[in-house]
């Protein structure tokens, strides 16, 4: 990516909004844990602000301070002069992407890499991939490789070894009995009387490892009404590539999946991870009527629940708030309004959901050690609650957590919101 100076003049100008007032230090989840300045939203404007007016020079040690930012943006949320921290961020990696490789990085992991580069922008090797991996799961692989990944610093096997247990798109009708197949079908049909029609986003890493997440969606849709488009070629919403200063390839995806779900006539691009949902709303995607919705946010707005059965559940469920769904989109409080339709649930929101659990899109690989201390609160709360469920919006915290309660024996189910409504409401995946 050439040198920006477009880019440096907003670092500049941005930076300097900052007044150091320092409300955004306990808000800070790295802040919090290593009690540094230069780890704390404040330090870091003063660190970029120091860099493009070249009092600071770019370093190794520069960029770990740039890297340990979790982007969870929980500072723009508190901040009295609105410095939009995201933007900078990623401006500021962008910047740093631009530099020599002598002063690159260490944490550039040939995982991400390999994924950026082979997988995300070309979703049908994923797809292609869920029969392999499918394949060493039934065959007790993957214990084997959980084991591998314990002997050593060895993130491409950890990535492996943390999949959740494949499932595979179905073929028909959602919820009844038909073949399996790697791909989804472009159109699900409403079941019963038609009351719209939307388009389902998949991402990248989802469409392989949360399945079960995408057919729930697509079920509750069908059984309310709605006609749901998934277009084979959509790709990966390009949040991995914005944080990680990659904003040319970020806004490549963003122009393909733009085109992609242009050919429908649609009311709402839905999305399940909260993640996806940021990036998908801050790139605009869309044009005319069609906007960017989150499922359990559409559901609320828009279903009509009067003759839906839906079996009681006499559980508490804890509630995760993911950071996009709560400090970008705002949008927290639906994924509880959509449990509470489940007749006996008593709905709780996870202590410490003003805080990041670390997952953070690639951060729990990139940043582990930083990321299993962001999560040791959160596990402790989880065992102390007693619950037996955790609902979650975003496919990240659910592999981070769920590989967390793996290797601590924990028997607590991890999954979307909509998963557990579609479950209630009768779908088997």
């Amino acid at each position: 990516m050439p040198s920006s100076p477009s880019l440096r003049d907003f670092v500049n100008s941005e930076s300097n909004q900052c007044v150091s007032c320092g409300l955004c230090l306990p808000h800070c989840p790295t802040y919090r844990l290593l009690k540094s300045e230069a780890d704390s939203p404040r330090g870091r404007i003063n660190l970029m602000n120091g860099f493009v007016n070249g009092r600071i020079p770019l370093n190794v040690r520069f960029i770990q301070h740039m890297d340990r930012c979790l982007t969870c943006r929980a500072c723009e949320v508190v901040c009295p002069n609105n410095v939009a921290y995201g933007n900078l961020i990623d401006s500021m990696r962008a910047l740093i992407a631009d530099q020599p490789k002598s002063v690159d990085s260490p944490r550039k992991l040939f995982v991400i890499n390999l994924l950026k580069k082979q997988l995300l922008n070309k979703p049908a090797r994923l797809d292609r991939l869920r029969g392999l991996f499918y394949f060493v799961q039934k065959n007790s692989w993957l214990r084997r490789i959980r084991e591998l990944s314990n002997l050593g610093n060895n993130n491409l096997v950890r990535f492996v070894a943390q999949l959740p247990l494949i499932k595979f798109p179905h073929m028909g009708v959602i919820g009844e009995k038909h073949g399996r197949s790697n791909f989804w079908k472009e159109i699900y049909p409403a079941i019963n009387k038609k009351r719209g029609e939307v388009g389902l986003f998949l991402g990248c890493v989802a469409r392989l490892t949360d399945v079960a997440t995408l057919n729930s969606c697509i079920y509750v849709l069908n059984h309310l009404g709605y006609t749901v488009y998934v277009p084979a070629d959509q790709v990966c919403c390009g949040a991995i590539y914005q944080h990680d200063g990659a904003i040319k390839d970020a806004l490549a995806l963003s122009r393909q999946n733009k085109s992609a779900f242009a050919r429908y006539d649609i009311d709402a691009i839905i999305s399940t991870a909260s993640g996806c949902g940021a990036q998908l709303l801050e790139s605009r995607i869309t044009n005319g009527h069609t906007r960017i919705v989150d499922i359990s946010q559409f559901l609320i707005a828009n279903g009509e629940w009067g003759d839906v059965n839906l079996a009681a559940l006499p559980e508490k469920i804890l509630v995760h708030e993911p950071c996009s769904q709560r400090n970008v989109l705002q949008e927290q409080a639906y994924p509880y309004k959509l449990i509470e339709l489940i007749p006996g649930v008593q709905v709780v929101p996870l202590p410490g959901n003003n805080q990041c659990c670390g997952a953070a899109g690639t951060y729990f690989l990139d940043q582990p050690d930083i990321a299993n201390m962001l999560l040791n609160e959160k596990i402790s709360a989880l065992e102390e609650s007693g619950a037996r469920y955790l609902v979650t919006s975003n496919i990240g915290c659910a592999m981070h957590f769920s590989n967390r309660m793996y290797e601590d024996g924990m028997r607590v189910e991890v999954l979307h919101p909509i998963t557990l409504l579609a479950r209630q409401m009768g779908f088997k995946l």
